[in-house]
Formats: structure tokens, C-alpha cells, sequence
């Protein structure tokens, strides 16, 4: 299983809005670093939400439900997009400030390319993130 974090402005598509609907197609991204990022993803892989813009934090984990599919939001088809269902809100976000100050975070593709808005997390870091968060998965 692979780890990922996607984020999401909460104002546009928010945690309790993923948790209202049960699960949600994980579309809009048009970045090719990103793209690529969903494309490698597979079913049962876990998913850090990050509330982006407002917040900037993780606040919950997600599970990829469908895999890379033509996205419902790009009349062209040239995009993709996945399923994610919620998992579990984190007992404490984990805030970006935080992640910055945390030295076994700082090869974290997402502290590297802060724009990037899906990016891969490695085992260590998704667990130092758990951890942060006062969770275990």
C-alpha cells in the first residue's frame, strides 16, 4: 500500500464534505506532477486530506476506492481523477507549520513542491504524520 497526500481548498471541497457524501470523485486536477501522482495510485492505498489555503493542515486519512479515470469535470477527457472514501478525521491536525518544523519531514514531497496538490508520502513520513496527529491508522 502506498501513502499520498491530496489537498483540497475546504471552501470548495472540505473533510465534512467527503464524510457527508461517503466518498467523492477526486477531480479538478489539472497538473501534470499531480496527474501523474493518481495515475500511480491503487485501490486501498491511504490518502493524508490536507485543507489547503484555509487551515493548512491534514486533518483526515482517505482511502482510494477507484483508480485513475477519465474525469467527469473535463469535457475534453484529456484528465483524470480517483475515488477516495473517507477513513477517519485525525484526532489533531497536523498543521503545515508543524510538518515544516519537523525534521524527519523535510524530504516531503509536499514540503518541497507546495504547490503540487497530490503528492506521494513514504512510509516514514505518513507515520511521523499519524503520530503527530495522535493516531495510528
Amino acid at each position: 500500500m502506498r501513502h499520498w497526500l491530496m489537498k483540497s481548498e475546504p471552501d470548495c471541497f472540505s473533510w465534512d464534505d467527503l464524510v457527508a457524501q461517503g466518498k467523492a470523485e477526486w477531480d479538478g486536477v489539472r497538473n501534470h506532477a499531480a496527474q501523474l501522482n493518481m495515475k500511480a495510485m491503487e485501490l486501498g492505498d491511504r490518502a493524508l486530506f490536507y485543507h489547503s489555503n484555509i487551515g493548512l493542515e491534514a486533518v483526515g486519512i482517505m482511502e482510494i476506492v477507484r483508480t485513475a479515470a477519465p474525469d467527469s469535470t473535463d469535457p475534453a477527457g484529456k484528465w483524470m481523477a480517483v475515488e477516495v472514501a473517507p477513513v477517519k478525521k485525525l484526532a489533531h491536525p497536523v498543521t503545515l507549520k508543524a510538518m515544516k518544523a519537523e525534521p524527519a519531514l523535510a524530504g516531503m514531497a509536499m514540503i518541497r513542491q507546495s504547490r503540487l496538490s497530490v503528492s506521494p508520502v513514504n512510509e516514514a513520513e505518513y507515520r511521523r504524520i499519524l503520530a503527530m496527529a495522535g493516531e495510528t491508522d
